[in-house]
C-alpha cells in the first residue's frame, strides 16, 4: 500500500473511533482551503518528480513548512526518539497493525489532534486545479441555487460561478430569453463583471417570487367604459387597449394608470381585437375592421367586406385574418388596408381563428374545423368529430386543438387531417384554451381549468379543490411554472402549472358571486391586468392592473 493510501486508512480509523467509540462527540473537521491570501494558484504549484514518501514530504508537496506547528503541553517524552526509529524499522504492513492498536487506544482528543493534522492535506480545491473550460462544465451540472451558493465559497469560485455563458445556458432552460444591462459596481475588483443573464435570472426568480408569495399592493385602477361590457383586452409593453360595445377602444398607460386616448369610429360594438407594438386591430358588430395607430389613436384603415359582424380575428406579421358570422374569412395586409383573399366553405357563423403565416385554420357554429392555404384560397381539410359548435382554437404549425361545446376538446394533424386525441373529462362549453409547446391549458364553463399533454392526450391536473372557482371560467393564461385564471364568479387565481395546486387568488371582488365578474385577463412576466364589471351593476367596469416587478422599496 502507497503512502497515500496508508494516511487514508488512518484518516478512516480515526474518523470512525470519533463517530462511533463510546462517549465520544463527534468533531468538525474545520473549514476546507480555498482560494484566499495565501491560497497558491494552480499555476504556481510545483509539480513533484517523486510520489511523497513521509507525510513531511505531503505537507511540503502542498506548499506547507515541513516545520508544523508542535503541541507545547511541556518536554518531549523521554524514549521519544528510540520510539520512533522503532517504528521506521518496521515493514509497512507492521506499521500499520501498530497504528492500528495506536487509535484504539487513544483518548478523543488526542484523535481530534490527529485529524486536525492530518485532514487538511487531503483536502483539495479540485474545481481550482481543474483547467478553467472543465470547471466550468463541471458547473453546469449545478443548478441555479447552488451555482449561487458555490460563488460564496472564494473570489476564484465566484469568477467562475459569475460566467456570463454558463448562466446563459441556466437561463435558456428556465426560458429566459433576454439579458439585462448591469451597471458595474464600484465596490468590485478591477476586472471583475456581473453576468447580465445571471442577473436575468435573479431578477425572474423574484418576479415569480413577488407572484406567488409577494404582497399584493392595491391595484392600479383604470375606470372607463361606463357601464359597458369589455369585450377584448390587449397588453404590449405599456400599453393597454380595452375594446366595449361602447363602439369605442381605450388605449391606456400602465404606468401612469391614465386613459391615454379613445379609439373613435366604429359604430357597432367591438367584439375582438389583435395588437402588435403600437398596431391595434379590432373587429366589430358593423361589419368592419379597423387599422389604428395606439399612439396618436389615428386610424389607418376601415377594412370593408364583411357582410355580418367580424367575430374573430388573428394577426400574424403585417397580416391579419378576419372570421365572420357571414360564414367567410378574410386576409388583409395591415400596411396597404387590401383584401387579399376570400375564405369560403363554412355554413355557420366562424367563431374562432387562427392563423401562422403559411395556414389558416377556423372553426364554426357548423360544428367544423377547417384548414386553408391562404395562397390559393382552398379547403385543406374538414375536420369533421365535433357534435356541437366550435368556440375556440390553437394551431401551432403542427397540431390544431378545437374546443367545442359538445364538452369535448380534439387534437388533429395538420397535414393529414386526422383526429389523434379526443379529449374529455369537461362538463360544458371550453371558452378558451392556451397551447405552448405540447402542453394545453383549457377553461371551461364547469368552473374548472385542465393541463393537458397533446402529445398523449393525458390530462396532467385539473385545477379545482376547495379553491376552485364558483363559475365559469372566462379567461386564462400560462407561463412556465404559472397559471392565471379568470372567472364570472369574480375572481382571478393563480395556479402551479406543475402540480396543478392552488396558490391563491389575485383579484377577489367584493361584488363576486353576487354579479361582479372578471371577464378577460391579460399578463405579461410582470403585470396583470384584469377586466372587470357586471351586468346587473353591483360592479363598476374598469381594469385593474396589478405589478409583481416591484422592490422593497417600492412596495
Amino acid at each position: 500500500m502507497g503512502f497515500y493510501g496508508t494516511l487514508k486508512l488512518i484518516f478512516y480509523k480515526m474518523k470512525r473511533k470519533l463517530d462511533h467509540g463510546p462517549d465520544v462527540r463527534p468533531f468538525s473537521s474545520g473549514k476546507k482551503h480555498c482560494k484566499g491570501s495565501n491560497y497558491l494558484s494552480p499555476s504556481s504549484l510545483v509539480p513533484f518528480q517523486t510520489t511523497p514518501t513521509t507525510f513531511g514530504d505531503l505537507r511540503a508537496a502542498n506548499g506547507h513548512s515541513a516545520q508544523r506547528r508542535r503541541v507545547t503541553s511541556g518536554p518531549p517524552p523521554s524514549g521519544l526518539q528510540d520510539w520512533l526509529h522503532t517504528f521506521q524499522a518496521w515493514s509497512g504492513s507492521e506499521r500499520l497493525l501498530a497504528l492500528d492498536d495506536l487509535i484504539d487506544s487513544c483518548e478523543s482528543n488526542q484523535v481530534k489532534h490527529m485529524m486536525q493534522v492530518i485532514e487538511p492535506q487531503f483536502q483539495r480545491d479540485f474545481i481550482s486545479l481543474l483547467p478553467k473550460e472543465l470547471a466550468l462544465y463541471v458547473l453546469t451540472f449545478l443548478e441555479p441555487r447552488d451555482l449561487m451558493q458555490a460563488a460564496q465559497t472564494c473570489s476564484y469560485w465566484r469568477i467562475l460561478a459569475e460566467d456570463n455563458l454558463l448562466w446563459r445556458e441556466k437561463c435558456r432552460e428556465e426560458g429566459i430569453e433576454e439579458s439585462l444591462v448591469v451597471k458595474r459596481r464600484k465596490t468590485l475588483k478591477p476586472g471583475f463583471l456581473h453576468s447580465p443573464w445571471k442577473s436575468a435570472y435573479v431578477q425572474q426568480h423574484r418576479i415569480e417570487s413577488n407572484w406567488r408569495t409577494g404582497d399584493i399592493t392595491s391595484p392600479k385602477v383604470l375606470k372607463g367604459h361606463d357601464d359597458h361590457v369589455i369585450t377584448c383586452l390587449q397588453f404590449c409593453g405599456d400599453l393597454i387597449v380595452s375594446g366595449s360595445d361602447d363602439n369605442t377602444l381605450k388605449v391606456w398607460s400602465a404606468l401612469t394608470s391614465k386613459c391615454l386616448r379613445t379609439l373613435v369610429g366604429h359604430t357597432g360594438g367591438v367584439w375582438s381585437s389583435q395588437m402588435s407594438g403600437n398596431i391595434v386591430i379590432s373587429g366589430s358588430t358593423d361589419r368592419t375592421l379597423k387599422v389604428w395607430d395606439a399612439e396618436n389613436g389615428e386610424c389607418l384603415h376601415t377594412l370593408y367586406g364583411h357582410t355580418s359582424t367580424v367575430r374573430c380575428i388573428h394577426l400574424h406579421d403585417k397580416q391579419v385574418v378576419s372570421g365572420s358570422r357571414d360564414a367567410t374569412l378574410r386576409l388583409w395586409d395591415v400596411d396597404s388596408g387590401e383584401c387579399l383573399h376570400v375564405l369560403t366553405g363554412h355554413v355557420a357563423a366562424v367563431r374562432c381563428v387562427q392563423y401562422d403565416g403559411r395556414r389558416v385554420v377556423s372553426g364554426g357554429y357548423d360544428f367544423m374545423v377547417k384548414v386553408w392555404d391562404p395562397e390559393t384560397e382552398t379547403c385543406l381539410h374538414t375536420l369533421q368529430g365535433h357534435t356541437n359548435r366550435v368556440y375556440s382554437l390553437q394551431f401551432d404549425g403542427a397540431y390544431v386543438v378545437s374546443g367545442s361545446l359538445d364538452t369535448s376538446i380534439r387534437v388533429w394533424d395538420v397535414v393529414t387531417g386526422g383526429c389523434v386525441h379526443t379529449l374529455t373529462g369537461h362538463q360544458s362549453l371550453t371558452s378558451g384554451m392556451e397551447l405552448k409547446n405540447n402542453i394545453l391549458v383549457s377553461g371551461n364553463a364547469d368552473s374548472t381549468v385542465r393541463v393537458w399533454d397533446i402529445r398523449t392526450g393525458q390530462c396532467l391536473h385539473t385545477l379545482q379543490g376547495p379553491h376552485k372557482h364558483q363559475s365559469a371560467v372566462t379567461c386564462l393564461q400560462f407561463s412556465r411554472t404559472l397559471v392565471v385564471s379568470s372567472s364570472d364568479d369574480g375572481t382571478v387565481k393563480l395556479w402551479s402549472l406543475a402540480t396543478g395546486e392552488w396558490i391563491r387568488d389575485l383579484v377577489a371582488l367584493q361584488s363576486g358571486g353576487s354579479g361582479g365578474v372578471v371577464w378577460r385577463i391579460r399578463a405579461s412576466n410582470t403585470r396583470l391586468v384584469a377586466a372587470v364589471g357586471s351586468r346587473n351593476g353591483t360592479e363598476e367596469t374598469k381594469l385593474m392592473v396589478l405589478d409583481f416587478d416591484l422592490t422593497d422599496n417600492q412596495k
